[in-house]
């Protein structure tokens, strides 16, 4: 088949229309053109006044047009061979091949559960262990506290339990990783096989939404356990047993005092998970501070938005809840180096919250499939560097120094809110002149569970933070009209963008540089941000650990045994 690309029609175009714009496009008869498979459909909305939809196209044509066609391939640039986009995987084991101890995998977020998933379907039996929950209690537990209902529970929250992180966002699958499309496709194949909605293989920004992630990871646990893998939930990792000579590993320490035989772990364990963090410095894994950012949550009326992006069209069935991305690279001096930009926006979306300990209020954003609330939300933040950790740390180089740096400001969001889990908010105009604000105002209202405290939201952050969002904030107005108005809504602290670790791992065998057997990866190990990249950071790993299995168990005098 061939691939045409950016094929562009009006928003308004009925399906015929594009079977007859191929044939205007290629110079085709329509009986040329056998049948077209969608590929890929995005939005041009440069000018409002005139959205195309833009369309890729897998092709299948007569023999001779075919031919004539291919001969173009090099000089047309959005004409060519389609390329092969299945995935294989690199080993097959029969029933009774896999060795012992089998892989096991730390984490039950994307990165851990496309691991695992690829593990089993090499037949290698992966033993999967997540702290939280399953998914539907991790969400009774989760909605319950933002609802008032249940109290904070460290184990079951927006960051522990099945699905991670992600479960409570707006599902974005995009991302600005560079991998073989062939991995690409086969994340979401799975994600689809598993209860997505098909439309992910062709939008151009696809996404699931929070309720549909968690059919999603029920689906992924599934294909994992009919393929003789396991899932173990309550189960927190506490060490790792290394050979005293080589470092090697040699077993799993759950907190419970289980010990799991193992020679090789994937440790997917998220950007939240700090305690974990802390006994690997502890063990002497090589790890070192990152840099990340933070800052706020802003809210405006989704119409707002949906007007500044779509114009006229606004409200348009093919268009849905518009989204934004916008970046700042601040000028004033004292600002050097800093920049300020849009981090998870969601459309039609709810400010929640997304803590996992007692004492700190943390914020994030999530978004139903359909995305129609009446707000629209977004995390603006600021990055912060290594220099800026330094202050925060038990001493020199210390890589635990950006954990002590969130805690400290979560701590202080905490304190503004009340220290009763509600979130301090502010409005932009105040924020702007430096002076609190006061519960009662007119404008947007806020959506954050378990509710917010009016105050001034520039004691819960860094100076260099609150100065770079103040200039930030009109630069923003110019690109997005109304932005920056004065009733528009601030809520903190937003923290746990990224990971402020990484745990340096070879480049060809994804290992630990000191301790082989473990497999740093994901988030919480730095290669990875968001749902779409820790799961193909999951597959590489997957492939990895599948060699490393099998050349150990093929080395002379092998032992092993799985205890529970």
């Amino acid at each position: 088949m061939l691939r045409l690309s950016e094929l562009k029609l009006p928003l308004d175009h009925a399906e015929a229309d594009l079977a007859a714009a191929i044939c205007r496009r290629l110079r085709l008869r329509p009986e040329q053109l056998h049948r077209h498979l969608l590929v890929k459909r995005s939005v041009d909305a440069r000018k409002a006044g005139a959205i195309q939809l833009v369309y890729s196209l897998d092709l299948e044509l007569d023999p001779a047009a075919e031919a004539r066609l291919r001969r173009r391939c090099g000089s047309d640039p959005h004409l060519r061979p389609s390329p092969d986009e299945h995935y294989e995987l690199p080993l097959k084991l029969e029933p009774g091949e896999a060795p012992d101890p089998r892989p096991v995998v730390v984490g039950a977020g994307p990165c851990g559960y496309f691991a695992a998933l690829m593990l089993a379907r090499m037949g290698l039996r992966p033993l999967l262990l997540e702290r939280g929950q399953p998914v539907k209690q991790r969400s009774a537990d989760t909605f319950g506290f933002w609802k008032g209902q249940r109290p904070f529970d460290p184990e079951s929250n927006a960051q522990f339990g099945e699905g991670g992180a992600g479960t409570f966002s707006d599902g974005k699958l995009y991302s600005q990783v560079s991998e073989a499309r062939a991995i690409v496709r086969r994340v979401l194949e799975e994600l689809v096989a598993a209860g997505a909605n098909p439309e992910i293989l062709t939008l151009h920004r696809p996404h699931i939404g929070t309720f549909k992630l968690a059919t999603v990871v029920r689906g992924l646990r599934r294909a994992i356990e009919s393929l003789g893998g396991e899932v173990w939930f309550g189960c927190r990792v506490s060490g790792l047993e290394l050979d005293p000579a080589g470092r090697q590993v040699g077993a799993v320490l759950l907190a419970d005092g289980r010990r799991l035989s193992a020679r090789a772990v994937v440790l997917a364990v998220g950007h939240s998970a700090r305690d974990t963090f802390a006994w690997l410095r502890q063990a002497g894994v090589a790890m070192e501070a990152k840099p990340f950012a933070v800052g706020l949550r802003i809210e405006h009326p989704q119409q707002l938005i949906d007007r500044a992006r779509w114009g006229e069209q606004a409200g348009h069935p093919r268009l849905g809840a518009a989204e934004y991305k916008l970046v700042h690279h601040c000028r004033a001096p004292e600002l050097a180096g800093r920049t300020a930009y849009s981090f998870c926006m969601c459309p039609g979306g709810l400010v929640v919250g997304a803590t996992s300990e007692e004492g700190a209020v943390v914020t994030n954003g999530m978004s139903q499939h359909s995305r129609n609330e009446r707000n629209a939300n977004s995390g603006l933040v600021v990055n912060v560097e290594l220099a800026d950790l330094e202050p925060y740390g038990a001493g020199p180089g210390d890589p635990l120094a950006g954990v002590a740096f969130q805690r400290h400001w979560e701590a202080k969001a905490f304190v503004a809110g009340g220290r009763s889990l509600r979130a301090p908010a502010q409005r932009v105009d105040d924020f702007l002149a430096g002076r609190p604000s006061v519960a009662g105002a007119a404008g947007v209202v806020p959506s954050y569970q378990p509710g917010v405290v009016f105050t001034d939201l520039g004691a819960c952050l860094p100076p260099f933070v609150v100065a770079a969002l103040r200039e930030a904030l009109p630069a923003f107005e110019r690109r997005i009209p109304g932005f920056c108005r004065g009733d528009a809504l601030l809520t903190g602290v937003e923290t746990r963008t990224s990971s402020p670790v990484r745990l340096p791992r070879d480049a060809t065998s994804l290992q630990s540089l000191n301790t082989p057997g473990l497999f740093p990866a994901g988030e919480g190990a730095g290669y990875a941000g968001g749902i779409l990249s820790a799961a193909i950071d999951g597959i590489k790993v997957a492939e990895q650990v599948a060699r490393w299995v099998t050349q150990w168990a093929a080395a002379p005098g092998h032992t092993g045994d799985l205890q529970r």
